[in-house]
């Protein structure tokens, strides 16, 4: 991917497509650039007050998600400018899901792409989409239903998803870091200013850098808009108001422990993006829970207890428990329940066993699912005999 700088930013940016629906974004005249001196009443022809919008990414280590030399999407953030925000602005709109709203409109290759770029480190992208269209998504006052014409319910869903892709592809932060010299390394640290100088070079503009436990782990880019964020133009900006909270020196940038090449726009995952340290079968401690069917691994378990061949696996804890051992998620303790396998907060954890270094339950390691998943979707895994048969071994983390 090229090096972004602010023209081929801006021309990359008035050349994307706007995303499809059967209602018009409304047309602006003479639109007003966000967070400018100039005033507009018109909140269909300038975010406000939401003005400054950031897109932000992710460079996630434990566990690791995406492709080993690309950061991930975040979001897409409409702040005041002045750096404070709102935030679940419409619970009316606060969708619940994403995937079949963008199949709805013909949206499948974004879909795609957006299963290998924009992803929850448990793997439940579904839940992580929902959560950043409900809570910032709704605050882009473009982005209203009032703002379009012959307007189709949830059509502002795929123009703020597309958008924040668009940009998104304009933004290799890979390639800036590694151009100064700036590569992951599980040895070497950097400054903060070394990093900053880094993207700003690219950029164009200050970016704001965050970090975890020492470590960069985020990147947020501002833009003023020109318009609506559907037709409008983003114009490259200083962020307002928020700050990098990166140390000064000793910044670590770790490397990614899996993930492909950052070329693939289709989501092909089907196993663990982190390195393994403990031996597989040995349920103890945390692990992915890996999908074997046809004597090879497919897939696996993510934190709600469905099968996914496309995505992040979730992180299991497994405790002793008696003579066995319970599970649990991000969601909560994992059981089985009316012959079907779940996980979540109000669960009763089920006492399992391992035979033979898989997954047992009442001393049987086959479980069923309807189908093999594909692409973003999700089986759900019983103990009733179904179609296809499926067992799950422990690959400690």
């Amino acid at each position: 991917m090229a090096i972004f700088t602010p023209r081929v930013v801006l021309a990359s940016l008035l050349a994307l497509p706007v995303a499809l629906g059967l209602g018009t974004p409304k047309t602006c005249s003479n639109p007003t650039l966000s967070c400018s001196t100039s005033t507009s009443t018109d909140l269909c022809c300038v975010n406000s007050p939401g003005g400054q919008l950031l897109q932000t990414q992710f460079w996630d280590t434990s566990p690791s998600t995406g492709p080993s030399n690309h950061w991930t999407i975040h979001g897409l953030w409409p702040d005041h400018c002045d750096g404070t925000y709102d935030s679940n602005c419409d619970t009316a709109r606060a969708y619940t899901n994403i995937s079949d709203i963008l199949k709805s409109f013909d949206k499948t290759d974004l879909l795609d792409y957006m299963n290998t770029y924009w992803l929850d480190e448990d793997g439940d992208n579904e839940s992580f989409w929902e959560h950043e269209w409900g809570k910032h998504g709704t605050c882009i006052s473009t982005l209203d239903p009032d703002c379009y014409t012959d307007y189709t319910p949830t059509q502002e869903v795929p123009d703020f998803f597309q958008k924040t892709v668009d940009l998104f592809k304009t933004l290799d932060s890979y390639t800036a870091l590694a151009n100064a010299g700036i590569t992951p390394s599980s040895t070497k640290t950097y400054t903060s200013a070394a990093i900053l100088a880094a993207l700003k070079a690219s950029f164009g503009y200050e970016v704001i850098i965050q970090c975890s436990s020492g470590a960069l782990d985020e990147i947020w880019y501002s833009y003023d808009v020109r318009g609506s964020i559907q037709t409008g133009t983003f114009v490259p900006t200083d962020p307002d108001g928020s700050k990098s909270d990166c140390a000064t020196s000793g910044v670590k940038y770790l490397p990614k422990s899996g993930g492909g090449t950052g070329t693939t726009t289709t989501a092909t995952t089907t196993s663990p993006t982190s390195t393994p340290t403990g031996t597989p079968g040995t349920f103890s401690g945390t692990g992915y829970l890996n999908a074997i069917t046809g004597g090879s691994q497919t897939g696996c378990l993510i934190s709600a207890g469905t099968w996914y061949t496309s995505g992040t696996c979730a992180t299991y804890t497994a405790a002793a428990s008696g003579s066995g051992f319970t599970l649990k998620s991000s969601k909560g303790p994992c059981g089985i329940s009316s012959s079907s396998f779940t996980c979540a907060s109000g669960n009763t954890a089920t006492v399992f066993t391992a035979v033979g270094g898989l997954l047992s339950y009442n001393g049987d390691t086959t479980f069923y699912a309807a189908a093999v998943p594909s692409g973003s979707t999700q089986e759900a895994i019983s103990t009733s005999s179904q179609s296809i048969s499926v067992s799950f071994q422990w690959q400690s983390l």
